[in-house]
C-alpha cells in the first residue's frame, strides 16, 4: 500500500465548557453551523448582526473521530493537512497537542506519524477567540494602530481596534459596506494522508519568453521523498514530453525541465482573443510506472506593466502578449461574510457576468482573502486578468518580527499557489495604505500620522517599508518571477518622496478617485478628474425591492429605519444618496421608487465616469470600478447585489464597456462632441449618424458623416457649437440620438440630454411588448407612445435581459432578450429563456 488518503467528515462542534456537541460541516464556520443547528437566527436579517457579537468572544472547539485500518502504521509519511484554519487554533491528536496556528491565508501540514495508532482515532481543533487574543496585543503595544474600518464599537470594543494583529480577512470585522462577522472554524478542506513513496507537492510552469513564435518554459518540480530514489521525471503536454533522469535524495528538493513549445496557442483576455490554456502533467517514473504525478492548466503568455516616462508623466497600463490592454473591469470584494457559503455556482454567475459586460479584469481587492481555486480557474477559462492585492487593507500594522515572519510566510505561500494561473496581472501590497499615511507630505493623508509623535511616525512607516517594500516584493521575485508588484495602490512612484504618493491626481501611477460620493462632488467632476489608471471610483444604491425585502419587512421600507440603517454601512450614506437624488432626479413617490432612482442615480453616475476614462485614452488606461459585488444584502456600490441580481448599474457597465463606444460630451456649455472610442485591433471605416429631437419624439435636425475610427483609440469625430445645435430651444425639450453604422448595422446607439432628468417633462407612457415571431417568447419588442426614461423590466425568474433600465423613444421600437441564470451542475451562465411575469415600468410609474 503506497498512498493513502483520508478526507475526515462526521465533524462536531460547541462552544469551549459546553456540555453538548454539535453537527458541524466542513469547511465552514461556527456562525454558519450554529444557524443549521437552530442556535441563532439567519445573521443578515434585520438587525441580527448587532444581536450576534457574542460569538467572537468565545472559544469554539471542533473535533471528529475515524478508524484507521493497521496498514496505516507501515506508512513512511502521515501528514494531517488543513488548507485553512481560522484563525488561532490547537490541533490535538489523540490528546496530543500536535499544531498550533495563527494565520487564516496558509494551510498547515503536520507529520502525525506516531500519534495516530490503528483503530479509533480523534481529531480536535481547539479555536481561540480572536477578540480574547488580540486585546492584549493591543494594551501592550499601548497605542492604537490606525484601522478605521474596524467596527469595533459594534463588536462592543469600544475604541480598541483589533483587526490589524490577526492575519485574517480584515472585511470580518466590518467595513463600509459590510457586516461584523468576526467567524472561526476549518475553513478548508482538512484531511489525513499517509504514502511510502515520492510526491509531488508543486508543479509549477515558469514562463521565460513567450510570443507567437514559441513558448521558453521551465518546469520547476517540487519533491518529497521518503528514502533516497532513482528514476526519470516526464513533462509532458498535448502529445509533447520531455525527460531526464533524476536522483532524489531523502526530504524536499527542487527538480527542473526545461521546456519549448513551438508556436504556442496563446492565453488573451476577453475582447482580445481567446483564452488559449494547456495542461500539464508531470511524473517520477519507475520504469514504465508513475509513482508520483502532478497535474496543473495554465496559459502561455506575457504580461507586464508598463511605466514609461511621457511628456505627462509616466503610463500606467497593462501589455498582453505586446498589446496594450485598456483595462475594463471592477473591484471584486469576497462574495460572502461566511466564504465557505459560496458555491461554484456562484463564482462562475460573477465571472460570466463580468465577461458578459465586455470586463477583461477583476481588482481582488485587499481586504478580503486570497480567493478560492475555482475563481482563478474561472478567470483563467473566461479570460479576466486579476490584480491580486496582498491582503492589507486601510490600516497601519505592526512591525515585530513575529508578525513580520507571519506574513513572510503568507506571501510565499499564496504567490506560489496562484503563479500558475495565466490571469494573475499584479501583486499589489496593499489598498491606500501608502496615500493614507503619505509619509513624505504633511496634511496630505488621512490624519494618522499627525496624531503621533515623531518616535512612533518613524517606527510605524519602518514596519510599512519591511513589509510593502521588501518582504512582498522579495517573495514576488523569488517565487513568481517576471512579474511585476506594485506597492500599494494608489501609488503614483516609487520615488521615495512626495512624488510617491497618490494624494492627488496627476499624471503617473494609479488613481483611487472619491471626490464623488466621499466629498459630495458633482458627477461631471468624472469628466475633470482623470488620471493614467483609475484603480477606485464609486458610487451606492440599494439592491432592487425583492432584494430589501429578503432583510426587511414591509413597515421597515423607510429610508431612516432602523433595519435601512443597520444595512447602510457607510455612515449617512442614504441621505447622500438623497442628497444626490434631489440634484440629478425627479422626486420618487415613495420608497419603491426610491429604491429604482437610487439604482438609475448609480447607473449615470459610473456610465459619465466610464466614458470620460475611455474617452482619455491612451493618457487613461484604465478603469476599475467600486464594486463588482456584494457580501450580504446591503445599499452598497456594487453593480451586482448579494443575490447575483444585476442592478441597473451592471446594464450600464455592459453598455459603456463595449468595444467600439460611443460618448457625447456638452458639460462645457459651449460645444457638443462626439467621441468615437475602438478597442479593436484593427480601424473601422463607419458613419455616423445624429439626430436631434423634441421629447415627444419628433425629428427636428439630422447630419451624417463618414468616420474612421483607428485601432485602438479615442477621438472627436464630430463637434458643433452647442447653440447652433439648440437652436434657440430650451435644453429640456430635446435630446440628441447618436448611432454609428458599421456596413448599414447599428454597431452602437447612445442618447445625449442636455439638462439633468429631474428639469425633463415626463408623460405616463404606454409601452406595447410583442412577442418576436420565431423565438419561442425568448425575444420581445418594446415600443412607446412618448419618451419612456429608464425602462425598467423585471420577470420572476432569476436571469438577465440583453439591456434594461434603457430609454424608449416614440417611433423606435426596441428588441430585448432574456436569459436564465443557470443553477445546474458548473452552471453560472445564461441561458436562453421565455421570462414568466414580465412586468415593464419606467421612471413614470416611480414619480
Amino acid at each position: 500500500m503506497k498512498q493513502l488518503q483520508i478526507d475526515m467528515s462526521n465533524w462536531e462542534f460547541r462552544a469551549c465548557g459546553d456540555e453538548e456537541w454539535l453537527t458541524a460541516v466542513v469547511p465552514g464556520t461556527v456562525h454558519t453551523d450554529l444557524l443549521r443547528n437552530g442556535v441563532i437566527d439567519q445573521p443578515f436579517y434585520g438587525t441580527n448582526e448587532h444581536e450576534l457579537q457574542w460569538i467572537d468572544k468565545k472559544d469554539w472547539e471542533y473535533r471528529t473521530g475515524f478508524v484507521l485500518e493497521e496498514a496505516w502504521q507501515t506508512l513512511a509519511v502521515t501528514e494531517l493537512v488543513f488548507a485553512g484554519l481560522d484563525t488561532y487554533a490547537d490541533v490535538y491528536v489523540n490528546g496530543v497537542h500536535a499544531l498550533s496556528a495563527d494565520n487564516m491565508f496558509l494551510s498547515w501540514t503536520v507529520n502525525v506519524k506516531g500519534l495516530l495508532r490503528a483503530g479509533e482515532n480523534e481529531i480536535r481543533i481547539v479555536f481561540r477567540s480572536v477578540v480574547t487574543e488580540d486585546l492584549p496585543k493591543l494594551a501592550a503595544l499601548g497605542y492604537a494602530l490606525p484601522a478605521p474600518n474596524d467596527q469595533s464599537e459594534l463588536g462592543g470594543l469600544q475604541e480598541q481596534r483589533i483587526s490589524v494583529f490577526a492575519r485574517k480577512a480584515p472585511y470580518h470585522y466590518g467595513w463600509d459596506w459590510g457586516p461584523r462577522f468576526l467567524t472561526s472554524g476549518i475553513w478548508r478542506e482538512a484531511m489525513l494522508t499517509g504514502r511510502n513513496v515520492t510526491a509531488i507537492e508543486d508543479l509549477y510552469i515558469r514562463q521565460h519568453a513567450v510570443n507567437e513564435q514559441e513558448a521558453r518554459l521551465t518546469a520547476v518540480i517540487e519533491a518529497d521523498a521518503p528514502e533516497a530514489w532513482n528514476g526519470m521525471l516526464r513533462v509532458s503536454t498535448e502529445g509533447q514530453e520531455w525527460m531526464k533522469a533524476v536522483t532524489l535524495v531523502p526530504g524536499k528538493q527542487m527538480l527542473e525541465l526545461e521546456l519549448v513549445i513551438d508556436r504556442p496557442r496563446l492565453w488573451w483576455c476577453n475582447g482580445l482573443g481567446t483564452p488559449e490554456l494547456y495542461d500539464f502533467r508531470a511524473e517520477l517514473l519507475q520504469g514504465a510506472e508513475a509513482v508520483a504525478v502532478s497535474e496543473v492548466t495554465t496559459g502561455l503568455r506575457e504580461i507586464k506593466l508598463v511605466r514609461k516616462p511621457d511628456a505627462q508623466g509616466a503610463s500606467f497600463h497593462f501589455e498582453l502578449n505586446g498589446v496594450p490592454v485598456f483595462a475594463k473591469g471592477a473591484n471584486h470584494i469576497p462574495n460572502d461574510s461566511f466564504i465557505t457559503e459560496v458555491t461554484e455556482e456562484r463564482y462562475r454567475h460573477e465571472i460570466a457576468t463580468a465577461v458578459a459586460s465586455n470586463m477583461n479584469m477583476l481588482r481582488v481587492w485587499g481586504g478580503g482573502f486570497y480567493e478560492e481555486e475555482v475563481f482563478y480557474r474561472l478567470c483563467d477559462e473566461y479570460g479576466l486578468l486579476v490584480w491580486q492585492d496582498f491582503m492589507f487593507a486601510c490600516s497601519m500594522y505592526p512591525g515585530d518580527e513575529a508578525f513580520l515572519n507571519n506574513v513572510r510566510a503568507e506571501a510565499v505561500y499564496n504567490v506560489r499557489k496562484l503563479r500558475n494561473h495565466p490571469c494573475i496581472a499584479l501583486w499589489c501590497g496593499n489598498n491606500e495604505i501608502d496615500s493614507a499615511w503619505s509619509q513624505y507630505e504633511e496634511n496630505m493623508g488621512w490624519g494618522w500620522k499627525e496624531k503621533l509623535n515623531a518616535e512612533l511616525r518613524q517606527s510605524l512607516w519602518t514596519a510599512y517599508e519591511e513589509i510593502f517594500h521588501r518582504i512582498l516584493p522579495e517573495a514576488v521575485a523569488a517565487n513568481h518571477p517576471g512579474m511585476d508588484y506594485w506597492p500599494s495602490s494608489p501609488l503614483r512612484d516609487l520615488t521615495g518622496g512626495q512624488d510617491q504618493h497618490a494624494t492627488r491626481i496627476m499624471g503617473d501611477g494609479d488613481i483611487h478617485y472619491w471626490g464623488v460620493w466621499h466629498a459630495k462632488e458633482p458627477f461631471e467632476n468624472y469628466n475633470l478628474k482623470v488620471g493614467r489608471f483609475m484603480s477606485e471610483y464609486g458610487f451606492q444604491s440599494f439592491p432592487e425591492l425583492k432584494s430589501v425585502l429578503s432583510y426587511a419587512e414591509e413597515e421597515e421600507l423607510a429610508l431612516e429605519s432602523k433595519v435601512m440603517l443597520a444595512h447602510q454601512k457607510n455612515g449617512s450614506g442614504n441621505q447622500l444618496i438623497k442628497e444626490y437624488m434631489d440634484m440629478y432626479l425627479p422626486q420618487p413617490k415613495d420608497f419603491r421608487g426610491f429604491l429604482y432612482m437610487s439604482q438609475v442615480l448609480q447607473a449615470e453616475a459610473i456610465r459619465m465616469a466610464m466614458e470620460s476614462h475611455r474617452r482619455n485614452k491612451p493618457y487613461c488606461m484604465g478603469t476599475l470600478y467600486w464594486q463588482m459585488n456584494d457580501c450580504w444584502p446591503v445599499a452598497s456600490w456594487a453593480g451586482m447585489d448579494y443575490y447575483g441580481r444585476w442592478k441597473a448599474l451592471q446594464y450600464t457597465v455592459r453598455r459603456s464597456f463595449q468595444e467600439v463606444l460611443l460618448s457625447v460630451d456638452s458639460t462645457d456649455g459651449e460645444s457638443v462632441k462626439v467621441y468615437g472610442v475602438s478597442d479593436r485591433r484593427e480601424a473601422l471605416d463607419a458613419e455616423l449618424v445624429l439626430r436631434l429631437h423634441d421629447i415627444s419624439g419628433a425629428l427636428l435636425r439630422e447630419w451624417s458623416q463618414p468616420v474612421t475610427l483607428a485601432a485602438d483609440s479615442s477621438a472627436v469625430v464630430f463637434t458643433l457649437p452647442l447653440a447652433e445645435v439648440l437652436e434657440g430651444r430650451e435644453p429640456a425639450q430635446v435630446l440628441l440620438i447618436a448611432s454609428l453604422l458599421e456596413s448599414g448595422q447599428v454597431l452602437e446607439r447612445k442618447e445625449h440630454y442636455f439638462a439633468a432628468a429631474k428639469d425633463i417633462p415626463l408623460s405616463q407612457p404606454v409601452i406595447t411588448v410583442s412577442e418576436v415571431p420565431g423565438s419561442g417568447g425568448q425575444s420581445f419588442t418594446l415600443s412607446s407612445d412618448v419618451l419612456a426614461r429608464g425602462v425598467h423590466l423585471t420577470v420572476e425568474e432569476e436571469g438577465i435581459f440583453s439591456d434594461n433600465y434603457f430609454d424608449l423613444l416614440p417611433g423606435e421600437p426596441k428588441t430585448v432578450e432574456f436569459s436564465l441564470r443557470s443553477s445546474g451542475n458548473g452552471g453560472g451562465d445564461f441561458i436562453p429563456a421565455a421570462p414568466t411575469g414580465l412586468v415593464v415600468r419606467s421612471m413614470a410609474d416611480y414619480i
